[in-house]
């Protein structure tokens, strides 16, 4: 039970740090195994511990996902001091009634058919991991450590949090 609690804790923290921000870095293995990342319209959808997005069933990150399932999800909002990163495993999804959840007009600028695109597909990811830097402090407060452990030759911190945690219940 406790365990339970825990990882609905981390979810729900995870999901405050993510809630407003709109585009991530997408990180997947490409076919040479260099990582390749490239920026994803983060879909407007409470963290429940599964990431979604619309994309296309034949660009290079779904042939990259069917070959290596392991991705990573980038997430920055340097006005609030707020990182995240989210690691797991991608799927490559046909689901309609998922997509008509997900869908927004300014989809249309990469699949113009709509949600009829015969392209349309959506790359679930399922967090196994999550690491996240959440500064507690305000501009001023994080620039005046700065200031101070430059001047005094200390090693900045700005007291936030820097955690790591673990989403994966399967035990793998």
């Amino acid at each position: 039970m406790a365990e339970k609690d825990e990882r609905a804790q981390s979810i729900a923290k995870i999901r405050q740090l993510i809630k407003d921000i709109r585009v991530t870095m997408l990180t997947t293995v490409g076919q040479d195994g260099t990582l390749h990342s490239r920026p994803m319209m983060m879909q407007e959808t409470a963290f429940d511990g599964t990431l979604w997005f619309l994309t296309g069933q034949d660009t290079a990150k779904a042939g990259e996902v069917a070959e290596h399932r392991r991705v990573n999800v980038s997430c920055a909002q340097p006005d609030d001091h707020r990182y995240v990163s989210l690691s797991g495993l991608a799927t490559i999804v046909r689901d309609r009634r998922k997509a008509e959840q997900l869908w927004s007009p300014l989809h249309r600028a990469w699949f113009p058919e709509g949600l009829d695109d015969p392209t349309l597909a959506l790359l679930q990811v399922e967090v196994e991991a999550a690491e996240y830097w959440d500064s507690a402090s305000g501009k001023m407060v994080a620039f005046d450590g700065f200031r101070r452990g430059l001047v005094a030759g200390r090693r900045f911190t700005d007291g936030g949090e820097h955690v790591k945690v673990t989403l994966d219940t399967s035990g793998n």
